[in-house]
């Protein structure tokens, strides 16, 4: 089978192609969502019928931790899966001095974080950040909407420049001499 995000994204692409016609896009949501439920279904009672240890291992494979996720059927929440994927990036944090420390998944989906150590603060936290922890996030938990660092959103000042007004017109000119 193609890669997992090669198939979604194909996925994505041939629904767009239909996107110019509202009936068929919507027949084809629709189907697309009954195949959905109908395999949620039937992996919903094999997994209720598996071992723990069993399910898993049937979750450490990225596919079908995708699908258990999908279906809200995986053995880990979304909370303890980015708290592993966070205990993974730690060694390489250590190796800048610093450390993160998971604050909470909001209803929303995002996930809040604090740098630690010499991390908050340094230029290269963002790209910290962005590389290494928000890839273990997204790689463990892909229902994640966002990663937010408290402290690295920072909105930067921004200096607003407006045109100058335009200057006053003198009076016109009476014999040579203004008013």
């Amino acid at each position: 089978m193609a890669d997992l995000r090669d198939v979604e994204s194909r996925i994505e692409e041939l629904l767009a192609e239909l996107g110019g016609r509202p009936d068929v896009r919507e027949r084809a949501d629709e189907l697309v969502r009954l195949l959905i439920d109908l395999y949620g279904e039937g992996l919903g009672r094999i997994t209720g019928v598996l071992p723990p240890a069993e399910l898993e291992r049937l979750a450490a494979d990225d596919l079908v931790a995708s699908l258990l996720i999908l279906h809200d059927l995986h053995p880990h929440s979304t909370m303890d899966r980015v708290h592993r994927a966070l205990e993974g990036v730690r060694p390489y944090l250590g190796s800048h001095a610093g450390g993160v420390e998971l604050l909470g998944v909001g209803d929303d989906g995002v996930v809040r974080l604090r740098l630690e150590g010499t991390c908050d603060g340094c230029p290269s936290s963002a790209v910290t950040v962005k590389h290494a922890i928000e890839r273990a996030i997204l790689d463990a938990a892909p229902e994640v909407t966002g990663v937010r660092v408290d402290g690295l959103e920072r909105e930067p000042a921004l200096l607003q420049i407006q045109p100058r007004p335009p200057l006053e017109c003198p009076a016109p000119l009476q014999d040579g001499l203004r008013p």
